[in-house]
């Protein structure tokens, strides 16, 4: 398993993967962009929310191609846009923080997987951002009360933001 993670993260991760007795896993410390890892050697991919952090998608997707065995297989959970965001959030630092500023647009993310060469994509599944994050979270409600934004506004932002899983194949 290869995640994008900090040293601190990996010191974690050693200590519950050797409290849990695992052995089949390994941490290393690396960029999304140009992950620790030789080619062709790993069977499963696993994100969860990190893709969308990186402002360079095909070259994340190029990577998680080439390390992958063949059959191997890609598993992702992010953050993705059904309509653009206002510009006010994408260029704020909530924005950033609240991970939405990096996401791209649904057919974007699909073409970038596509682009680089896995098959059989599938989205497992897509569910829309709960608006109550954005009216009970403090960094939403910061990029609210700075805006001035109305209700009509907020449900605009939370319905063109949804969490989506999907899942390829390196054929």
């Amino acid at each position: 398993m290869i995640v994008d993670i900090t040293p601190e993260m990996v010191a974690q991760a050693k200590k519950n993967a050797e409290k849990g007795n695992y052995k089949n896993v390994e941490f290393k410390v690396g960029e999304i962009e140009n992950l620790p890892v030789e080619s062709n050697s790993i069977d499963l991919i696993i994100s969860n929310c990190v893709i969308n952090l990186s402002n360079q998608k095909v070259q994340v997707f190029k990577e998680a191609f080439r390390v992958a065995k063949p059959n191997g297989r890609i598993m992702i959970s992010d953050i993705i846009l059904l309509n653009d965001l206002p510009d006010y959030v994408k260029n704020s630092v909530e924005g950033h923080i609240a991970c939405l500023a990096g996401a791209v647009r649904k057919e974007d993310y699909i073409n970038a997987i596509t682009k680089v060469g896995f098959t059989e994509i599938s989205i497992d599944k897509q569910e829309p951002f709960p608006i109550e994050l954005m009216l009970n979270d403090p960094i939403a409600e910061k990029i609210v009360r700075e805006n001035n934004l109305t209700e009509k506004e907020i449900k605009d932002i939370a319905n063109s933001i949804a969490s989506i899983s999907i899942s390829a194949k390196k054929s």
